[in-house]
C-alpha cells in the first residue's frame, strides 16, 4: 500500500480496479501512436522499428514519472501534430536532416524544463482566464470527437464544403454502434464502460475486416533496437536564426497542447482547488519537459501530454496509479506490438466521442451574457476543431479576450501577463 501512497491512490476514496482499468482505457485509446508515429518518421528516412521502440519507451518512461512525480492520471507520449511539423516542416519542407530536428527537440525540453523550474509555464497556466478555462475543456471535448468520427470515416473530407457525412461502411457502421454501446452501458451505470465497448467492438470488427488478423498471427516479437536513432543529435545549425525560430514554434505548439489538455482534463477530472488552480500542475509540467528531452535522446519527437488521457478520467481515474498502469501497457506494447496495433479505430471511436460528451458540461459555466466573455470563449471552443490544434484555439481565444476587453475599455480585467502572452502571440503569426 506504501507504493499506492507514491502514486497518490486513497484508498478511502479510489478503487484499484478503476484504476487499473482506466489506465489501460487511456493506453488503448491513444496506442494509435504506436503504429502512427513510426509510418510518419519513417517517411523521412528514419528507421520505423527503432522509432516504435522510442515511441513506446518514450511514452512508458514519461507516464511513469508522471505517475510518481505528479500523481495524476495524465499519459504522455509523441505528440500528434508536432510529429508532423517535425517531418513534414522542418525536414521536408525545410531541408534539415532529421538529426538536426532532433536536436531542435532536445533544446525545447531544456528550455521548457527552465521555464518550468522558475516557474514561468505555472505562471502562464494560472493568468488564463476563467472563461478560457471553462471553453478549452469543452474545445477538446468536439475536437477529440471530431477526430474519432473522422478516424473512423463517419466524417471524411470534401472539396465542395471541406467535410461532409462519409459512406456507411463496416468501419463507421461499427463505430457509430461502440459510441451507442458506450453510452447504453454507462447510463446502466456499468464501471468500465468506455474499455468493455473498446473491446467488444474490436471483436466484433474481426468477421466484418475491420480487425484485421494476419496471417501467422504471432501476438508478440522482440523489442527492436534503437541504435538507429539513438542520440543521432546534429547541432550545427543549432545557433542560426530559422532554428531559434523553429525552437520558438516547438515551444509554442507544445506549450499550448500541454497547457490545454492539463487545464480541460483537470477541469473534467476535479482537480482543481476553489480558485480554479491545478495543485499538481508544476510536477506535470516538469513531467512534460523530461519527457521531450528523453523521447529526443531515444529518436522522437516533443512528448507531451495526451488529451485522449480524459478516456481514462472519465471511466473513474483520479491518481498516479491510472499512469503507472498506462506506462506498463507502454511497456508491454514493445513485446506485443502486433497485439496491440490490432485495434481498429472503429473501437476507439466510441471513447473520444463520449468523452468529448462529457467535456462539454463545463462550458455551461461561461457567462453568455457577456459577450467580452462569450465571445473568446466561443472563438476557444470553435478554432480548436477547425483549426485541428488546441493550441491555435486557445491561442485565438486568449487573443480575443485581450482585444475585446481592451477595445470596451476593460484595461484592468486584462492581468500583466495576459498582455506579455498576447504580444508574444502576434509575434508568433508574424515571425512564422
Amino acid at each position: 500500500m506504501k507504493l499506492l501512497s507514491w502514486l497518490g491512490f486513497n484508498p478511502k476514496t479510489m478503487s484499484i480496479r478503476t484504476e487499473l482499468t482506466a489506465g489501460l482505457t487511456t493506453f488503448l485509446t491513444m496506442s494509435y501512436i504506436l503504429a502512427v508515429n513510426p509510418d510518419i518518421m519513417g517517411s523521412i528516412g528514419m528507421d520505423k522499428a527503432s522509432v516504435f521502440t522510442a515511441t513506446a519507451l518514450s511514452g512508458a518512461v514519461a507516464t511513469l514519472v508522471m505517475a510518481f512525480l505528479a500523481k495524476v492520471p495524465f499519459a504522455l507520449a509523441p505528440g500528434m501534430g508536432i510529429n508532423a511539423f517535425f517531418a513534414f516542416t522542418l525536414v521536408q519542407g525545410m531541408g534539415y536532416s532529421w538529426e538536426t530536428a532532433l536536436a531542435a527537440v532536445f533544446v525545447e525540453g531544456l528550455v521548457f524544463l527552465i521555464l518550468t523550474i522558475f516557474n514561468i509555464r505555472e505562471a502562464i497556466v494560472n493568468s488564463i482566464p476563467e472563461t478560457i478555462r471553462y471553453a478549452i475543456s469543452g474545445g477538446i471535448g468536439l475536437f477529440i470527437a471530431f477526430i474519432g468520427l473522422k478516424n473512423c470515416g463517419i466524417v471524411v473530407a470534401s472539396p465542395a464544403t471541406f467535410v461532409t457525412m462519409g459512406q456507411w461502411e463496416p468501419t463507421s457502421v461499427l463505430a457509430f454502434c461502440g459510441i451507442i454501446l458506450s453510452a447504453v452501458l454507462m447510463k446502466l451505470h456499468i464501471k468500465g464502460a468506455i474499455f468493455y465497448s473498446i473491446i467488444i467492438i474490436t471483436l466484433l470488427g474481426i468477421p466484418f475486416g475491420v480487425t484485421t488478423l494476419p496471417e501467422h498471427f504471432m501476438p508478440f516479437s522482440a523489442p527492436a533496437s534503437l541504435e538507429p536513432t539513438f542520440m543521432k543529435f546534429d547541432f550545427s545549425n543549432i545557433f542560426s536564426w530559422d532554428m531559434a525560430i523553429i525552437i520558438f514554434s516547438l515551444i509554442f505548439m507544445d506549450l499550448f497542447d500541454t497547457l490545454g489538455t492539463l487545464v480541460g482534463a483537470s477541469l473534467k477530472a476535479d482537480m482543481v482547488d476553489k480558485d480554479g488552480k491545478m495543485p499538481h500542475l508544476r510536477p506535470a509540467l516538469l513531467t512534460d519537459s523530461i519527457g521531450t528531452m528523453f523521447g529526443a535522446v531515444l529518436g522522437v519527437s516533443t512528448v507531451t501530454t495526451y488529451v485522449e488521457s480524459t478516456t481514462g478520467i472519465a471511466v473513474g481515474g483520479r491518481s498516479g496509479l491510472t499512469s503507472a498502469t498506462t506506462a506498463v501497457c507502454f511497456l508491454f506494447a514493445l513485446f506485443f506490438s502486433p497485439l496491440f496495433l490490432l485495434i481498429p479505430s472503429a473501437a476507439t471511436t466510441s471513447a473520444l466521442v463520449i468523452v468529448g460528451v462529457l467535456m462539454m458540461d463545463t462550458v455551461r459555466r461561461v457567462d453568455f451574457s457577456d459577450i467580452t466573455e462569450s465571445l473568446p470563449a466561443f472563438i476557444t471552443i470553435a478554432m480548436m476543431p477547425l483549426t485541428y490544434s488546441i493550441s491555435e484555439g486557445m491561442v485565438l481565444g486568449l487573443l480575443s479576450y485581450v482585444f475585446v476587453k481592451v477595445f470596451s475599455g476593460q484595461f484592468k480585467a486584462v492581468s500583466l501577463t495576459m498582455y506579455i502572452l498576447a504580444i508574444l502571440f502576434l509575434l508568433r503569426y508574424i515571425l512564422t
